[in-house]
């Protein structure tokens, strides 16, 4: 009896980690990516 609540217990503890890994995922695969809005190339514009 004991070794059978145990594997139950471990399953469902391993199923829980597998779903909550899952929604992590993809939670980190839908996050805005944060992209600074600096130009790489610049120009010196001078005038005359």
């Amino acid at each position: 009896m004991h070794r059978t609540l145990a594997a139950v217990l471990t399953a469902l503890a391993a199923a829980a980690l597998a779903v909550g890994a899952g929604f992590g995922i993809v939670a980190a695969l839908e996050a805005p990516a944060e992209q600074p809005n600096v130009p790489l190339v610049t120009f010196d514009r001078t005038d005359g």
